[in-house]
C-alpha cells in the first residue's frame, strides 16, 4: 500500500513539475508609444512602438502617481474615479492590464452582478448614473 502511495506522489510531482503558463510573446504585452513616429516600426501587436529590444525599465516609470491632480472641475476630479472614500483617508487603486482575454469580462455582470452587492452609492458615484438607473441594473442581474 505504502509503496502505490509512493509511486502515485512521485508521478504526481513529475507531472506537475511539467505544468507551465505565460503569454504565447512578451512582445504582446506591452507597447511603448513614441513620440516621433520615425523611430517606431510595427511589431507583434500590430501597433507602432518602440522596439522592445530598445524598452528600459524607465520606459514603464511614473514617479506622479503619489501626488494628487487638480480637481478644481465640475466633476471634483482629475479622472473619472471609481474609488469611494468611506474613512477620511485618500482611496487609492493601481489598475494592471494585460492581453489575456480582453474584453472578455463584461462590467456589467462583474459589478451590477456581484454577490455580495456593490453599494450603490458606489456604483453611483463611479458610472456617474442616477441611484434609481444603478438599483434597476442590480435586479437585472
Amino acid at each position: 500500500m505504502m509503496r502505490a502511495y509512493l509511486v502515485t506522489v512521485a508521478l504526481c510531482a513529475l507531472a506537475f513539475s511539467l505544468a507551465s503558463a505565460s503569454d504565447p510573446s512578451p512582445l504582446q504585452d506591452f507597447c511603448v508609444a513614441l513620440k516621433d513616429s520615425s523611430d517606431s516600426a510595427v511589431f507583434v501587436n500590430g501597433k507602432v512602438c518602440k522596439d522592445p529590444k530598445l524598452a528600459k525599465a524607465d520606459d514603464f516609470y511614473f514617479g506622479g502617481l503619489n501626488i494628487a491632480g487638480n480637481t478644481e472641475n465640475l466633476q471634483g476630479s482629475n479622472v473619472t474615479t471609481v474609488n469611494f472614500n468611506v474613512g477620511k483617508t485618500n482611496a487609492i487603486a493601481i489598475a494592471g492590464l494585460s492581453s489575456q482575454n480582453a474584453g472578455v469580462i463584461t462590467i456589467a455582470n462583474a459589478v451590477f452582478g456581484s454577490n455580495p452587492p456593490i453599494n450603490p452609492d458606489v456604483l453611483t458615484k463611479a458610472f456617474q448614473l442616477d441611484k434609481n438607473v444603478v438599483q434597476y441594473l442590480q435586479k437585472k442581474f
